[in-house]
């Protein structure tokens, strides 16, 4: 038990005092700060230095980091807003995901990877990140105009399809597909309906007691944050939609904004965790022809995104096309999960897998570079686009 504490204690002290060098190193050469994060991550873990070999252990601290961050999204979100966007979201989000997946198929099968790992790397490489657009839209931005509601309103909407795609790798049957949907539509209405009794009937009552008390206050809602999350995933959701609920059903309540406040730092220190670990977990000592054309094609497919979300928001009306395509340019985190719950299923070859990881993170790489040098980002080096 002492030897994994002090494991534990190394590894988040090598992270933590890495992340800061070469954030700072970053910083000097005007670089996005991410990156560092993600740069450290690839120059300590397995095929750097070795000094972190345990990258899961990594990003499953890091994940709570993405817990907090849909949280907090949900606390600044009205629900009836929500569902107003989500009807007019819902055709941009799936015809170009339809998109997406097709020419990643295409591109996937003419460089000779094999029918399955074509398919898996088309379903990953089809959502937009949802940490890296939060993370580089001003909170302003994000929850009080247009741009910010679309995207929360895509993005949310590809998380859903993320995680019906990942419950569907162990599904064969058509039939129990078609009931797979089905029960996951009346498991998320039904966390939804309780969440909105549980505020109602027990947490504001608490909250007009005693708000004068903040840490009662902070911990309370952080509480009702992982309870969401872990009865989410019990029921075979995800953390992150049940962090999404819990926040939503809280933010009826005054209170929301000063929780947000709150709970900001908290998040930020896992997501440090949470890019260390996606750099960590990519291999650059193997693949050969495969690495490269992983790269190849995560610069191609910024550009396909882009242009693909910049048609379909025009065609949908939507104001600043140009900033929104750039601000879901990027493959997800969820691209790294869906693979990783496909290689475990047997669905993925490691050919396929380092593919996948290699598109994301030249996704992630470009499409963090193009955000914060032309729009208003929180972690701009340019001060007239540094907003939060």
């Amino acid at each position: 038990m002492l030897n994994e504490l002090q494991t534990m204690i190394f590894e988040l002290g090598i992270i933590v005092v890495s992340s800061a060098l070469i954030g700072t190193m970053f910083l000097y050469a005007r670089q996005p700060i991410i990156l560092a994060y993600i740069v450290a991550g690839i120059a300590l873990g397995p095929s750097g230095l070795g000094l972190l070999n345990d990258s899961d252990r990594i990003i499953q601290f890091g994940q709570f980091g993405v817990i907090l961050l849909l949280f907090l999204l949900g606390l600044n979100l009205q629900p009836f807003k929500l569902l107003s966007l989500f009807k007019e979201s819902a055709l941009i989000t799936l015809g170009t995901c339809c998109l997406f997946f097709l020419v990643t198929l295409g591109f996937s099968l003419l460089i000779g990877l094999s029918p399955g790992d074509s398919l898996v790397a088309a379903a990953a490489l089809m959502f937009s990140s949802t940490v890296i657009g939060l993370k580089l839209i001003p909170t302003t931005t994000l929850h009080h105009q247009r741009v910010g509601e679309v995207m929360t309103s895509v993005l949310l909407i590809q998380d859903m399809l993320a995680i019906i795609v990942i419950l569907f790798l162990n599904v064969r049957e058509p039939d129990a597909m078609i009931s797979a949907f089905v029960l996951i539509l009346l498991k998320l209405g039904l966390l939804c309906l309780l969440a909105y009794l549980g505020v109602r009937y027990l947490v504001l009552p608490l909250f007009r007691r005693f708000d004068v008390i903040q840490e009662y206050t902070f911990v309370t809602a952080l509480a009702w944050c992982l309870l969401w999350a872990e009865t989410a995933h019990l029921t075979g959701l995800s953390y992150e939609i049940g962090a999404f609920v819990a926040g939503l059903s809280i933010a009826i309540s005054r209170v929301s904004q000063a929780i947000s406040l709150h709970l900001k730092p908290l998040r930020e220190f896992f997501l440090i965790l949470f890019f260390f670990a996606v750099g960590a977990k990519m291999d650059i000592t193997q693949g050969g022809t495969v690495l490269l054309w992983g790269g190849l094609f995560g610069v191609l497919l910024v550009a396909v995104k882009a242009a693909g979300f910049i048609v379909a928001l025009k065609l949908a009306k939507e104001k600043a096309p140009q900033e929104l395509s750039a601000r879901l340019s990027q493959a997800s985190e969820f691209s790294l999960l869906l693979a990783y719950s496909a290689l475990t299923a047997g669905l993925v070859s490691d050919q396929g897998m380092l593919f996948i990881q290699a598109a994301t993170l030249t996704t992630f790489i470009l499409s963090t570079y193009w955000v914060v040098s032309r729009f208003p980002t929180p972690i701009s080096s340019v001060s007239d686009l540094r907003k939060d």
